[in-house]
């Protein structure tokens, strides 16, 4: 992620309004600290958390998170799924694309943000899944993903044996 990807990313979650959590990987971004700066840390004050690292799964699985911004490699993607999260998605590389790709057309649990985001999508996106018409048909489509994952998954179920096989 580029320095102006972040401050896209970071304003367009401020300008929300909404509580957020953001797992900024110091691996991963540059320039993170930029937005740890007393300005941006001000206007999120009380409802924005920025961290290095987060137990991803269980903060998916808490009843009050409304959706999830993720590059949607696999196991963010199942995690998303098991937890009935729906997602923003924005690939990077690898299976990700495939992964958002399948997210979008075929399950219907998630939508795409563009490669050159601005802070404006950001923020429209996050309301739409908040807020909007759209936003309640992918919550909805997750929470059908979710139930057949727990149907797959039941001990006693011959997909599930073949599974952990």
């Amino acid at each position: 992620m580029t320095p102006q990807q972040l401050r896209e990313f970071a304003w367009g979650l401020a300008n929300t309004g909404y509580p957020f959590l953001w797992v900024i990987r110091p691996d991963l971004v540059d320039g993170g600290s930029e937005i740890k700066s007393n300005d941006f840390v001000e206007v999120i004050r009380g409802r924005g958390l920025l961290v290095d690292w987060c137990p991803q799964e269980q903060v998916l699985g808490h009843p009050s998170v409304g959706g999830f911004l993720t590059h949607c490699g696999w196991n963010s993607t199942l995690e998303s799924i098991c937890e009935g999260v729906p997602m923003i998605c924005w690939p990077f590389f690898a299976d990700q694309q495939t992964n958002c790709l399948y997210a979008r057309t075929k399950w219907g649990i998630g939508m795409e943000i563009s490669t050159d985001v601005k802070r404006e999508q950001v923020e429209e996106f996050v309301r739409e899944l908040m807020e909007g018409e759209r936003g309640k048909m992918l919550r909805s489509k997750t929470m059908e993903w979710k139930k057949r994952a727990e149907a797959a998954a039941k001990p006693g179920d011959h997909l599930f044996s073949n599974w952990i096989d």
